[in-house]
């Protein structure tokens, strides 16, 4: 069953640490057995290995080292990578005057244990594809990764904000790091500047500590300031009904709807006008509004007049068809199979074109918009969706029009410069950014790819995963937002209503897309109920049984201060079980 999806419609934390850090000198196999009892991975050291790779050569230039510098053996080449010991943590810092590097690999030598499950994070959005699962030595580990043995669940990643690209690797004989520092598809010419790369973190756990816990210490410790909203994010977005074919009255429609459901006298939701609102097919001069949003300006004054707070979708880094070409990123980027391949899409690095991109966000928020949805820019900038990227974010062969800055340098200034344009006061929702790099920049970061106003097993295998396994970024890195509840005829509300239940009582974002023909008293009335919870923001969860299942359905739920938390049992997969079709 194919899923009308937006693609189609556009494009046809704690000082326990301290103890792992290995003192400059201890060995490899001393620095591990320290913590193996209970599998915690000493990785607060210097690696055992060190290579590098360049553009051009699938030659691996290995590294050797004295004291905490590396450099290439035998290889004239001018390269040094400095591996520096700090307070709970490890920095590591690149030069490379003469080479187009690409890659380099650190390598960690310890005994892992045969029963230990390991959980991995996902490059920008996830795919349903989160999951706990026993040592897969290939399976790549983006940004950080979580180890659990015997009810005690350690923790290791890189700080937010890196200047890579990074993953990680788990398997029986140690731990490998990979920073991809590629330009594009190419090598980076840092020329004579160090890099600060990435810095290593860790996070011991303790016996009997919750598993979602622990993690949430590491994002702690891996984004030690994260920007967040002041309060409770809930409303709705017309997406999941509507798939752009929305309307200023649809748009006020929903407001008075979601006002009316509201709790009195706290917090007032948002009504974010999504995709569909803007001319030449939602994409191309995206600040010129069709006809059936004939005041954009006026939609947000009275949106904000009835009684919400007004947001809206944008995609910054799509150009209008008749872009000069010295503006655009070439379109070998792009995998064949991706059909969007055909979409002019601006070069961040060209200043003119990152004007235009900024122009957008600008825009929006001179109309008065306090939340702005920006959507697209990794799949615009590398061509694939972070379902397609494995070990590479990008494919070979291209690269951005300034060659002195990695992706992962070019993604953060462009995120920094929406920041700016959009002023203090605007909420920012990531959608399609890469949450590693967006932490502490961003208040709000959808996490998983689209739920679904048509087909249940999309929300199910999508939505309920990635709030599963990325909640411990709730509140440390943003808000997460897991997406919206499509409330249509096409989805049975006995199994919606759980989704929207879920949600509100995770203390995630909460958005609805309410079909006006599929909101009946019994929808209302459960609507009123989630809002109520949502907006109170007192009340957390994590899932029980996420060992388990992709899809956890027995949850723990704390309110308040009160002593004794409570448990729900959601049931997902309905009378029929689920849907064994791709989606």
């Amino acid at each position: 069953m194919k899923q009308l999806n937006r693609r189609a419609f556009l494009g046809s934390t704690t000082a326990a640490i301290a103890a792992a850090a290995s003192p400059i000198g201890l060995s490899a196999a001393s620095a591990n057995s320290a913590g193996r009892e209970d599998g915690f991975l000493g990785l607060l050291r210097y690696p055992d290995r060190a290579a590098a790779y360049a553009e051009g050569s699938p030659d691996r230039i290995e590294l050797s080292r004295e004291a905490g510098v590396w450099h290439a053996s035998g290889h004239g080449h001018d390269l040094e990578l400095r591996t520096e010991l700090a307070p709970e943590a490890l920095n590591l810092k690149v030069s490379a005057p003469a080479i187009p590097l690409t890659r380099i690999h650190l390598r960690w030598s310890l005994t892992v244990a045969a029963n230990m499950l390991v959980l991995g994070d996902a490059w920008e959005r996830s795919y349903g594809d989160l999951a706990w699962r026993g040592i897969v030595p290939e399976r790549p580990l983006p940004w950080y990764f979580a180890t659990c043995q015997e009810g005690v669940t350690h923790c290791y990643g890189v700080k937010t904000g890196a200047s890579a690209f990074c993953f990680w690797q788990v398997d029986a004989e140690g731990v490998s790091l990979w920073l991809d520092l590629s330009n594009g598809g190419s090598g980076v010419l840092l020329g004579q500047r160090e890099l600060l790369a990435a810095t290593v973190v860790s996070y011991q756990g303790r016996s009997g500590e919750q598993a979602q816990a622990s993690i949430a210490a590491l994002c702690h410790k891996m984004c030690p300031a994260p920007r967040l909203p002041t309060g409770p994010i809930y409303g709705t977005n017309d997406w999941y009904y509507a798939y752009g074919k929305n309307s200023a009255e649809g748009i006020l429609r929903d407001t008075d709807l979601i006002v009316a459901l509201a709790p009195k006298g706290g917090l007032r939701p948002f009504s974010v006008v999504d995709g569909g609102w803007a001319g030449s097919g939602g994409g191309s001069d995206i600040v010129v509004p069709n006809s059936k949003f004939p005041d954009m300006p006026g939609l947000a004054t009275e949106i904000r007049r009835r009684g919400a707070r007004p947001g809206i979708w944008i995609r910054p880094t799509l150009a209008p068809k008749a872009t000069k070409p010295e503006l655009l990123l070439p379109g070998s980027r792009f995998h064949s199979s991706n059909s969007s391949g055909n979409d002019p899409v601006y070069d961040p690095t060209i200043p003119e074109a990152l004007q235009a991109m900024i122009a957008k966000v600008t825009q929006v928020a001179a109309w008065k918009y306090e939340l702005v949805k920006h959507d697209y820019s990794t799949f615009d900038l590398f061509g694939q969706w972070g379902s397609q990227m494995g070990p590479e974010p990008t494919r070979p062969g291209w690269a951005f029009h300034d060659r002195s800055r990695t992706n992962a340098e070019i993604v953060l200034s462009l995120y920094q410069s929406i920041r700016v344009a959009a002023g203090p006061e605007t909420i920012l929702l990531g959608c399609n950014t890469v949450g590693h790099l967006a932490a502490g920049l961003f208040e709000l970061q959808r996490t998983g790819d689209d739920t679904s106003g048509q087909h249940w097993e999309r929300t199910r295998r999508m939505g309920v995963n990635t709030l599963a396994y990325r909640l411990p970024q709730n509140r440390t890195f943003f808000t997460i937002d897991a997406d919206c509840v499509g409330i249509t005829h096409a989805i049975p509300w006995e199994l919606n209503r759980q989704w929207l239940d879920l949600i509100a009582r995770s203390g995630s974002a909460l958005f609805l897309s309410p079909s006006p023909d599929a909101v009946g008293p019994q929808q209302k009335a459960d609507i009123a109920e989630a809002f109520a919870i949502a907006a109170a923001g007192n009340t957390t969860g994590h899932p029980v049984d996420w060992f388990n299942s992709t899809t956890p359905s027995q949850w723990q739920f704390e309110t308040g201060h009160s002593p004794k938390p409570s448990e729900k049992r959601y049931n997902w997969c309905g009378q029929d079980g689920c849907d064994p079709y791709p989606i």
